[in-house]
């Protein structure tokens, strides 16, 4: 069995550290370098659900995409949740690695795992990476339907295809539009509007989409259909992705890991409660 040290080492050639945002927080959180790896748990959130989800597991190590400590922290009491999540992996001797934003640009990243996800043909980032003389990594990914389909049959795709959530799939633009050319982008993605508009796509399928930003997209003289799933759906395909590099990796090596994908859904919302009038509200109380 590999040790930890060796199998960060070849995470970190998967998702090189140093093309994380200045601002992450990626890397290992906790675990001795020594220690021998044998299960491996992949999972969108660093949450007690699957830090006791690994313990269940009998897994040495835990690779979420999300950050525990984004922004730092002065203790991890475990009166905290977070502190209880690290409490419970140094019991149990599981080892926490993190890849954010250096997952999210790398080839093949988030997006592409979404992109797959979804049976789209890719054609590029939609944000490149100038450091890649390939042009191959980089934020967001250009993509496009082997044959058109109306932005209702293509909202319903998302929906069936990716992890179901509370929050369902929610869609700006006319139903009956033809969509061929695709944007996406796994996680938050209201800040690339500029480059998705440069990049003459139907639609943009993203997460956390704001109203301010949303709104403008859609008052300009091409208005952009927007499609927008949660935040934890776009990015847990990256999960099952991640896994596979990990096992071909391992069987490069010998090293006999097993890995599993988690699916418990850890999107902070529970339930949703449908409108009970048309969209029209005309004739309102004010």
């Amino acid at each position: 069995m590999p040790r930890l040290s060796e199998v960060i080492a070849a995470l970190d050639a998967l998702w090189p550290p140093s093309r994380a945002e200045q601002w992450d927080a990626v890397g290992t959180v906790c675990g001795d370098p020594d220690a021998e790896v044998s299960r491996v748990l992949f999972a969108v959130d660093p949450v007690q659900e699957i830090a006791d989800e690994a313990v269940k597991l009998g897994a040495d190590l835990i690779i979420t995409h999300h950050p525990l400590y984004l922004r730092g922290t002065t203790t991890v009491e475990a009166g905290t949740f977070k502190g209880r999540v690290v409490h419970t992996l140094i019991k149990n001797d599981i080892a926490l690695h993190v890849a954010h934003t250096n997952a999210d640009t790398a080839d093949p990243g988030v997006s592409d795992a979404l992109a797959g996800a979804l049976d789209l043909r890719i054609t590029g980032p939609l944000v490149p990476d100038p450091s890649d003389p390939e042009g191959r990594r980089g934020l967001g990914r250009i993509c496009e339907l082997d044959h058109p389909e109306t932005l209702r049959e293509f909202a319903a795709r998302a929906a069936a295809w990716l992890p179901p959530t509370a929050q369902g799939i929610r869609v700006a633009g006319d139903p009956d539009m033809p969509v061929r050319r695709v944007a996406v982008s796994g996680g938050s993605g209201d800040s690339l509007f500029e480059q998705v508009r440069a990049a003459g796509v139907d639609v943009f399928l993203t997460a956390d989409l704001r109203h301010h930003p949303a709104s403008e997209a859609r008052e300009t003289s091409r208005p952009l259909a927007l499609v927008d799933a949660a935040h934890w759906a776009t990015e847990w395909p990256w999960c099952e992705q991640a896994a596979a590099q990990l096992d071909a990796i391992s069987e490069r090596h010998g090293w006999g890991l097993r890995t599993h994908v988690s699916h418990t859904v850890t999107d902070p919302w529970t339930a949703h409660a449908p409108s009970v009038t048309p969209p029209s509200i005309s004739g309102a109380p004010n």
